[in-house]
């Protein structure tokens, strides 16, 4: 499909709106990059599952994508023996919660109901509940792993908390010490628990100096009493460290045994995210699934242009390729000549994209190789070709392209030069 035709006639305005519907980061890039297919029956099946999709949001309401994260990256990482961080699993862990959700969704109420498009996509889903529980049980937050981790991770924590509990720093800053300190409290500097002492006491205070303020008159001191202390503290940061990558290791271990499911499922939940986004489309201009035939024939029921205010639009009735296959619409300016060219070029486009029109039921399109639109304006300053020499380069290019399974739209026909010459340029064209 030729991206003039794509443009002139606002497809792209189209994509836009069916953008926003999307939920997840690869939905939104897949409906970015959709284009109008030439083949039936992928036409056929892409408006059956459009159709279905929207059923489903008429029955049970909206369904959210948004927890399908792209982790495309983390599963490269596993597949080479990486450990992942905790954001990374959480990601994962979102993705396969929104997998369960997804899932849920598709329950009917009874086991009698009809199966339809959409029911392979849904049971080719594998949630991974085990996984996905272990990973939120391990993970409270984004950098934050939980106690119950391990025993050994709760061992430690206790141990840190018994060690930050010791009362020795704060017998110190709070009796004989007090006078020679700057403020009573206790601050840390370099990982190790210091005292604010006044530079002229310095020699009342034994310890080792960690740092100074910015003016010299404070110096931050690690008493020798709490030498031991902090030594004890440092021992159980790291034993603390290597427990949590212990931890990651082993989740990220699990998750790498199920990479090739975790990778089936994001490519569902993206391809179910665009056929939903489709159907919420749909929903939002109230459209219905045209009939789609090979055989040239357009007839549109109560059309309205998709991005015009549906309050005010005027809906038209277009019949084309039964009796005829060309036609002339001629009438005063602003009668909506031009609108009506778009509706039928910008219905074809999007009914060949697998999604709805703003038309009655019973509407037909016909499938097309090509679209060519010769609309509006022209004329260009850079190639020095005024309206009329634009708009006849534009013709020529299309005559030589077009064929029996192309539509040709044209606005205003042999505009912009003399109207008896024009006449006969639009009469042999």
């Amino acid at each position: 499909m030729n991206q003039k035709a794509l443009k002139t006639l606002e497809y792209y305005k189209i994509i836009d709106q069916l953008t926003e519907a999307a939920g997840s980061a690869l939905g939104k890039e897949a409906c970015k990059h959709l284009l109008p297919s030439v083949r039936l029956d992928e036409i056929k099946t892409w408006q059956q599952e459009t159709s279905d999709a929207l059923f489903r949001i008429y029955q049970k309401g909206s369904l959210s994508f948004s927890g399908a994260y792209d982790v495309r990256g983390s599963l490269k990482r596993l597949e080479i023996g990486s450990i992942l961080g905790l954001q990374e699993l959480l990601n994962l862990c979102k993705l396969l919660e929104t997998c369960a959700r997804v899932k849920a969704f598709s329950r009917r109420d009874t086991e009698e109901s009809k199966r339809d498009s959409l029911d392979d996509l849904f049971d080719a889903l594998q949630p991974l509940t085990p996984l996905s529980t272990e990973i939120r049980r391990c993970i409270l937050s984004e950098d934050e792993l939980s106690d119950d981790a391990s025993p050994t991770l709760r061992h430690i924590r206790r141990s840190m908390k018994q060690t930050n509990d010791n009362s020795q720093l704060a017998s110190m800053v709070n009796g004989s010490a007090r006078s020679y300190l700057q403020d009573a409290v206790v601050t840390m500097r370099g990982g190790r628990y210091c005292i604010p002492v006044k530079a002229e006491y310095r020699s009342q205070v034994p310890g080792m100096i960690h740092d100074q303020s910015s003016t010299g008159s404070t110096l931050f001191v690690e008493p020798m009493a709490v030498v031991k202390l902090n030594n004890d503290l440092r021992e159980l940061e790291l034993k603390e460290e290597r427990e949590i990558e212990v931890i990651l290791s082993d989740l990220s271990a699990k998750a790498g045994e199920y990479r090739e499911v975790i990778l089936e499922d994001l490519t569902l939940l993206t391809k179910l995210d665009v056929i939903f986004a489709r159907a919420q489309l749909s929903k939002s201009y109230n459209g219905s699934e045209p009939e789609f035939n090979e055989e040239g024939r357009i007839q549109i029921k109560k059309g309205r242009h998709p991005l015009l205010d549906k309050k005010t639009v005027v809906p038209i009735d277009i019949q084309l390729g039964k009796d005829f296959d060309l036609l002339v619409i001629t009438g005063p300016n602003t009668g909506g000549k031009t609108v009506s060219l778009k509706t039928v070029g910008l219905f074809t486009l999007m009914g060949q994209a697998g999604l709805h029109i703003p038309a009655f039921d019973g509407s037909q399109l016909s499938v097309f190789d090509q679209v060519f639109a010769d609309i509006g304006d022209e004329q260009s300053i850079e190639q020095s070709l005024s309206t009329f020499s634009s708009h006849m380069t534009n013709i020529v290019s299309i005559l030589k392209q077009a064929d029996a399974r192309s539509l040709v739209l044209f606005d205003e026909l042999g505009a912009g030069t003399d109207p008896t010459e024009g006449a006969a340029l639009a009469i042999s064209i």
